[in-house]
């Protein structure tokens, strides 16, 4: 593997680890790096009087990463960590990324089991502000031909607030992203 990283390396380690708490205040709660982990260990959990225990919150001690913004979003919990780890493992990042904007911020609904993150109707503007996306539409044609001289004389920022209509602005995993809903 050497020094390769690839954006589909996400795996849990103890640099990103998940915490399951007992709701039963008699049992500790433990740390777990993958599926087969969690259920070794929450068979074994047991309360101050032996009793096993079943109901854990489930929490995502990574670091401010997309697969953290991905387990936030869709708001995992004990039924769905399954899922969650299996996408987590298999997303890429601008699959990661689709399906926090779609559930996190425009509130989509998302079945891990099986809706396809691309599937998603969203576009996605990467580490861009409004302005700079402005110029870029108006760079590109979106706005038809503009005359070299007239070109001088367009107002970027008119037309990023005029763009704020159809697109929005959030922060995930300490990048600034652009979306909208097509």
């Amino acid at each position: 593997m050497g020094d390769k990283q690839t954006h589909r390396s996400t795996t849990f380690t103890p640099e990103a680890q998940l915490f399951a708490q007992p709701y039963n205040r008699e049992a500790h709660g433990f740390f777990f790096t993958d599926y087969e982990d969690y259920l070794t260990k929450q068979a074994a959990c047991k309360d101050g009087f032996g009793n096993p225990i079943e109901e854990f919150e489930i929490t995502y001690l990574g670091n401010n990463d997309l697969t953290h913004a991905l387990f936030e979003a869709l708001q995992i919990s004990q039924a769905t960590l399954k899922a969650f780890i299996e996408i987590a493992i298999d997303y890429d990042d601008h699959e990661k990324l689709q399906v926090i904007i779609a559930v996190g911020e425009l509130g989509f609904a998302f079945d891990m089991n099986k809706d396809n993150p691309n599937d998603l109707d969203v576009d996605i503007y990467r580490d861009i502000t409004m302005v700079e996306l402005a110029e870029q539409f108006v760079n590109e044609g979106l706005f038809g031909e503009i005359p070299e001289a007239i070109s001088y004389y367009i107002d970027f920022d008119k037309i990023a607030r005029d763009m704020e209509h159809d697109y929005a602005a959030t922060e995930v995993a300490g990048e600034q992203i652009i979306y909208r809903a097509i």
